[in-house]
């Protein structure tokens, strides 16, 4: 009887003793959320991260959260108008008051953005800087940095080159200030100034820079902003700072997106069966009997569906007091053109260490990338517009050209004639191996007897070394002729800097003052060693050969450099700067330039008439004038002279013996800087705490001493025409930049932005001596030797379309070779010729939005350019009847469906009629992400998943593949595929 009833009490004491173990390990938590005044935040979001919990602080700003565990808890703080509090608390046994304290964020105003050599609170800049954070990045798979940021900031046009696994972009900010130099900005990162240029063996330099590293980007556009950078600021700056260590815990992300690519859009063209019917109704007997009875779509044959996937992991903790940053990114993606590939593996280290008391700063950056690349010849792309849809792919005899078809005159493959397109990809091998390393070390010391004063050493390397071969087999039609063909490459680049500059930032608050000023010195040195080797067949016999084993280019760079930030009352501020820059690529007369600028800012917001405007919680007015300089794209050695030496089929005779020539090139001893003069006004406002927040600017920009390819006497150098310094050009504009926040709730968030940008270029001189009627030629086409389309002139955009004026019939159809006679001399010449319309947009819009309720959250990033327009040069060049029944070649091609509307005998090349509109709306991305929160038992582990489409659809009136060509041509352009991406993200 006793052992019964001792069991059931037993076991009762047992769930008393637990629950009350269970009841003495929770905790409460209470506090008060306030500004830094001590005021109270009412309806602040606390959100619990590791127990996925939310509440909002009440009338009073208190809080308070019953049942906790003991332990640990991350824990963030958000209010529309303060920065986000991001913290680890410590919860223990019982009551844990908790108060938490909020830094003002009005419309960013405590922002410290990155500038040229510091930093700045957004709220004193006197430049015009945009800066784009993580949050707001493109969406999806992205394969190279500058992708992120596209329609993300006013004055900004980011252009991809096509489809391309880690294809380059064409970055121009307020479009460029040069003709026939670089219009490429400058890109530092995390203080590495990156030196300008191609890459041999990469689709494109900046792909070897993970995306999944960096953490803002900041753009600097006027020349109060850029002119600190002097002779390579005239085109604007890019900086790029990377994620760092982290100081309060172990932090492990691990991310892997994997995705679909494919072809959006072909290029629309004749079917078999119409080129068929066209053959037989205009074609003479012989070329009927060269029709084929396929039914080819070389297009379908070429491109396929094509597989991407882009791990990465990165571990952000800290070993003692010294917080590291350790990640390895792998990326392989194929492209929809066949046996098109990049595999990249980037790795990176950040170390930020303070020393003696937090005196001494240390910042060490390394990244080391390696990318393996297949190019697939783009050649197959133009071959599968232009081969006989009627003909087959294959032929029986696997002997003859591999297999593949092709057009044969006298046993050998026509001459005259397209490739078979897949045998262009199949039967060519070009591989590409790129290593590159940048890194910097940087020290940043406050002196302990005067800590206003910094002294900053940043010591920095960028080293690559690029090497590949092709091969293509004796048996391709290709290289038939010479027995197939070889080719190597190797190029060793080895670029340096050092800086250092001193910084004294001190406040002065009896007279309301703060004065920052800096001083510094920069060395810069760019070396290049390119291997030159013989041109082979596939045998190893020489078709071509090389006199000298490498060439060696260098440039060099010094700098000193000062800045000065004057700031009144937290009202008024003013800045100058001025950089004095010696290049090596000038003569001693030339060799040193001079880049000021002067800045000035009123920030009306603080005025007493303002204060209590509550609705107003931002307003500011910024002022600027400066000078930048211009030498990226000027050749090493273009002021001396120079020689060439001549190939074995020049070489001269002495005796029994044959010597090299040598041949003197063209130069121009006086050659000097590119200069650009830049205007700009600004207004930074902000309403109802910065729930409406942009900025207005206006910019007026001057280049001058452009570089230009002029006639020159006859024998004054050793050509007819020189590259000097003559030209003038003028570029003005408008941007507007604007975020709306209009909702903001304890479960949900709508963010908005629109950017929009009006910009007008014009050449202002291109001669020494006023001649209205001279242009430079420029934009080479396809259908004929030397045919430019474009032209620069005075009075007219650069880069505008120089055409004859069609003639149409009561059809409104073009009338072949009919030209108006717009100089009334009688006669169709080239004097008739027009400057019609650009490749340059006028307008630029970009358009995000972003929305979160709980858990979900969807964004879309939408990017327009009107006013924009493109030569349709694959209809000019295949669009004729010529093309397609070649009778002097015994060849049949096909056309675009243009064909039938223009009914061309011969190739109109220089035709209006193919000058096309090509300006466009484009949804770039549409992504949906869910986060599923803690998805491992006991564990802190925090899992998101998302899904994404880009290059959602395109709108626009241009009928071919895509109406974005950074050049206006378009020519054999290699598509932008659809994306369809699936993501998952953990974290640790």
């Amino acid at each position: 009887m006793n052992k019964q009833l001792s069991r059931p009490f037993w076991a009762l004491s047992m769930l008393l003793g637990v629950s009350a173990s269970a009841f003495a390990q929770q905790a409460t938590l209470k506090g008060r959320v306030m500004d830094q005044k001590g005021s109270s935040l009412v309806g602040a979001t606390l959100r619990f991260e590791d127990i996925q919990k939310s509440l909002s602080t009440n009338a009073n700003g208190d809080f308070s959260l019953d049942r906790l565990q003991t332990g640990k808890l991350r824990l963030k703080v958000s209010m529309v108008g303060y920065a986000t509090l991001d913290t680890l608390i410590q919860v223990n046994d019982g009551q844990n008051p908790l108060n938490l304290y909020l830094k003002s964020n009005s419309s960013t105003l405590e922002e410290v953005v990155v500038i040229g050599y510091g930093t700045q609170k957004k709220s004193d800049l006197t430049g015009s800087i945009n800066t784009v954070s993580a949050k707001d990045f493109q969406k999806g798979q992205i394969s190279s940095p500058e992708q992120l940021i596209m329609g993300k900031v006013p004055g900004v046009q980011i252009t991809t080159s096509g489809g391309q696994p880690g294809a380059g972009s064409t970055i121009r900010i307020r479009t460029g200030a040069s003709l026939n130099a670089s219009n490429d900005p400058l890109i530092v990162v995390d203080g590495i100034p990156l030196a300008g240029g191609g890459m041999p063996g990469v689709a494109n330099p900046l792909s070897m820079i993970n995306p999944n590293d960096i953490e803002t980007f900041t753009i600097l556009k006027d020349a109060n902003a850029t002119a600190i950078y002097g002779s390579r600021a005239s085109n604007g700056v890019i900086m790029i700072t990377t994620k760092k260590g982290s100081r309060s815990g172990t932090q492990v992300n691990f991310s892997t997106q994997n995705s679909l690519a494919t072809v959006a859009k072909k290029v629309d063209l004749l079917s078999a069966d119409q080129i068929r019917d066209y053959v037989n109704a205009n074609g003479t007997d012989a070329m009927k009997k060269l029709l084929g009875t396929a039914n080819t779509d070389w297009q379908d044959v070429i491109y396929g569906n094509a597989f991407t996937t882009d791990d990465n992991i990165n571990i952000a903790s800290k070993v003692a007091e010294m917080p590291y940053r350790v990640s390895v990114g792998y990326m392989n993606q194929d492209g929809v053109l066949k046996n098109d590939n990049m595999r990249r593996t980037a790795t990176s280290l950040a170390l930020t260490p303070n020393f003696f008391d937090k005196h001494l700063k240390v910042e060490v950056n390394a990244r080391a990338t390696w990318s393996k690349s297949k190019f697939a010849t783009q050649d197959a792309i133009g071959s599968a517009i232009q081969f006989d849809p009627t003909q087959p792919v294959y032929v029986d005899d696997k002997n003859s050209f591999g297999g593949y078809y092709e057009w044969i005159q006298g046993g050998k493959p026509n001459p005259n004639s397209p490739r078979n397109p897949l045998a262009l990809l199949e039967l060519r091998k070009d591989i590409g191996d790129v290593f590159r390393s940048t890194g910097n070390a940087k020290l940043d010391y406050s002196m302990h007897f005067l800590p206003e004063l910094h002294a900053n050493l940043n010591v920095s390397y960028d080293l690559a070394r690029a090497k590949g071969n092709t091969l293509t087999p004796a048996i391709a039609a290709r290289n038939f002729n010479e027995g197939g063909e070889r080719t190597q490459y190797k190029t060793d680049i080895n670029n340096k800097v050092l800086e250092f500059y001193l910084k004294y930032d001190k406040e002065l608050p009896t007279i309301k003052s703060n004065i920052d000023a800096t001083l510094g010195y920069g060395y810069y040195k760019n070396s290049t060693k390119s291997y030159n080797f013989a041109r082979t067949n596939e045998a190893g016999d020489i078709l071509t050969s090389v006199n000298l084993p490498f060439d060696r280019p260098e440039n060099l760079l010094i700098s000193y450099y000062g800045r000065m930030i004057y700031t009144y009352d937290n009202r008024y501020v003013l800045s100058g700067t001025l950089r004095a820059d010696g290049s090596s690529r000038f003569s001693p007369d030339n060799r040193w330039g001079y880049f000021p600028s002067v800045g000035f800012t009123w920030r009306a917001k603080n005025e007493g008439f303002l204060k209590g405007h509550s609705v107003i919680s931002d307003l500011k007015l910024r002022l600027s004038y400066g000078k930048t300089g211009q030498q990226d794209g000027i050749a090493n050695y273009s002021y001396m002279p120079n020689y060439t030496i001549s190939g074995d089929q020049s070489m001269y005779r002495f005796g029994n013996e044959y010597f090299y020539l040598y041949s003197p090139v063209v130069y121009d001893g006086d050659i000097r800087w590119e200069s650009t003069t830049t205007y700009n006004a600004g207004i930074d406002f902000g309403f109802n705490n910065n729930r409406i927040y942009g900025s207005v600017d206006y910019y007026s920009k001057k280049t001058k001493d452009l570089l230009s390819t002029i006639p020159i006497a006859v024998g004054s150098n050793f050509s007819n025409f020189l590259l000097t310094n003559v030209g003038n050009m003028e570029n003005q504009g408008l941007e507007f930049n604007l975020h709306v926040l209009p909702i903001k709730t304890e479960n949900s968030t709508l963010d908005l932005g629109i950017n929009l940008t009006y910009n007008r270029s014009k050449v202002t001189n291109l001669t020494l001596s006023d001649d209205p009627n001279f242009m430079i030629e420029t934009g080479g086409i396809r259908g004929g030797t030397g045919n430019n389309i474009q032209a620069h002139m005075v009075g007219y955009t650069p880069y505008s379309f120089r055409v004859y004026q069609q003639v149409y019939d009561d059809a409104g159809k073009p009338v072949e070779g009919l030209y108006v006679d717009r100089n009334g001399d009688g006669v169709i010449s080239d004097s008739d010729r027009y400057m019609y319309k650009s490749p340059l947009p006028k307008y630029l819009i970009g358009f995000s939005a972003a929305y979160s309720y709980k858990k979900w959250s969807a964004s879309t990033t939408l990017r327009a350019n009107l006013d924009n327009y493109v030569y349709d040069n694959v209809s000019s060049n295949f669009g004729s009847s010529y093309n397609v029944i070649d009778q002097a070649s015994l060849v049949i091609n096909n056309a675009p469906v243009d064909f039938l509307n223009t009914n061309f005998k011969e190739k109109q090349l220089f035709s209006d009629y193919y000058i096309k509109n090509a300006s466009f709306l484009k949804m770039d991305n549409l992504n949906v992400a869910y986060q599923v929160g803690h998805f491992i038992r006991n564990s802190k582990a925090m899992l998101s998943i998302s899904a994404t489409v880009q290059n959602v659809f395109t709108i626009s009136k241009y009928k071919g593949v895509d109406p974005e060509i950074s050049n206006g041509i378009d020519d054999r352009f290699y598509p932008r595929p659809r994306t369809y991406v699936l993501g998952v993200n953990v974290n640790f």
